[in-house]
């Protein structure tokens, strides 16, 4: 046996659902498919020409907009897996009914729709499976979580999330901005991850982007997937960009059931982390002659 080093690998796919179950597969019992916080910090930590700040991902998160028991409406966001964290789930939602009735369908901004069972489940920190994992307030997460496990939910008043700020959006703003620092996962993690994207995009602005304000029907409880954008060049886009997609722009982090949609649409790009025995893998042979 050779040494194990955790290894992570790129899986893209025009059907979604295809792409999910690779990455899943390939995480296996001892891996993980990336989060959001996880892919920001994995770019932290990379060159800025590493392929994880040059192409656009999708995360292994989402952000739900629910009603309580008590009849108050949240969001809650969950990384590492919540009740979009299996292929399964996805083809549900893809293969239902367009009909407006139809309880596991898309909504009118292409979230998915939540079943009564999932509602009630999601806020306990459990899933349908019987996974079940913490779910921290914001107002507790914000002060700072050590040693946040891979999968966990954070829950703000849907008022809050309502306010976070909605499109091209100042640096240092965005550092203070309750959704942004939920997505980076901790206020340290949010300031790191935008001073670093700042440096390297060299732009006033960072896109960061939601729904909440453009529902029009709260009390059906909906979930959004947001997408992590990139590009080759280190160019932000900003206000007067018209194509804010492509290899030579970046719109930031996006979830607002219009043009930053696709991570609940057919295509996605997930990056998957597991052990890996090196001495069983092609990837680091030196395949020249002496």
């Amino acid at each position: 046996m050779g040494e194990t080093k955790m290894e992570a690998a790129i899986f893209f796919d025009s059907y979604l659902p295809d792409a999910l179950q690779r990455a899943l597969d390939y995480a296996g019992q001892d891996g993980f498919v990336a989060s959001l916080p996880q892919l920001l910090h994995a770019r932290v930590r990379a060159p800025y020409d590493n392929e994880v700040w040059c192409q656009w991902f999708t995360p292994n998160s989402e952000e739900s907009v629910i009603r309580t028991p008590q009849g108050n409406h949240v969001m809650i966001t969950v990384h590492g897996g919540g009740i979009f964290g299996s292929a399964d789930r996805f083809e549900l939602l893809f293969r239902s009914d367009t009909n407006r009735i139809c309880k596991t369908s898309f909504t009118g901004l292409f979230a998915g729709k939540l079943t009564d069972r999932e509602e009630s489940s999601i806020l306990n920190g459990k899933l349908t499976d019987g996974t079940e994992f913490p779910v921290y307030p914001y107002a507790e997460f914000q002060q700072g979580m050590a040693d946040l496990p891979r999968r966990y939910g954070v829950v703000m008043d849907f008022a809050m999330a309502r306010r976070c700020h909605n499109g091209y959006t100042g640096f240092d703003a965005l550092k203070d901005d309750p959704l942004m620092i939920v997505r980076a996962g901790g206020a340290g993690a949010a300031h790191t991850y935008l001073d670093v994207a700042q440096r390297r995009n060299d732009t006033d602005k960072m896109g960061s982007w939601h729904p909440f304000n453009s529902i029009k029907d709260i009390d059906q409880a909906q979930a959004y997937v947001p997408d992590l954008a990139g590009n080759t060049g280190g160019r932000g886009s900003a206000e007067n960009d018209f194509h804010l997609y492509g290899k030579d722009s970046d719109y930031g982090i996006g979830a607002d059931g219009d043009i930053h949609s696709t991570s609940m649409i057919d295509v996605a790009r997930y990056i998957a982390v597991a052990p890996r025995d090196e001495s069983t893998s092609v990837r680091n042979l030196s395949f020249n002659r002496d």
